[in-house]
């Protein structure tokens, strides 16, 4: 039983998977949308959450927390900026995930994960 075991392993191994995570995170705020599997979009929300809501304070330790994840710092910068001015009266739910079917390669659910407006 998985009792208290929160996230997704994903298949992978923890570096692999804390590497992917990072990079997809600092994909969606570069790029306001990204097109990912359901498992992936469902644990990179946890993560955006986060990052938002860190940034939302904008304070030196923001800055260093954020900066853990977002690994470039325009992307961290347009966080800051864009992303924390337009949700600052908005407690949480940034993320929304659109479902758009199956792959073809192998069936597995293909989402769209953008920030709300």
């Amino acid at each position: 039983m998985r009792h208290l075991k929160a996230g997704r392993k994903l298949g992978r191994t923890s570096a692999h998977r804390i590497a992917l995570t990072k990079n997809l995170a600092t994909a969606l705020v570069e790029h306001g949308r990204i097109e990912t599997t359901e498992a992936k979009a469902k644990e990179l929300r946890r993560w955006v959450e986060k990052l938002v809501t860190t940034a939302k304070s904008d304070d030196l330790h923001a800055r260093r927390q954020v900066a853990r994840v977002v690994t470039r710092p325009d992307v961290a910068a347009r966080l800051f900026g864009e992303y924390a001015d337009r949700f600052r009266d908005r407690p949480g739910g940034y993320t929304r995930i659109i479902n758009k079917g199956p792959r073809q390669g192998d069936g597995a659910e293909v989402v769209i994960m953008e920030f709300v407006d």
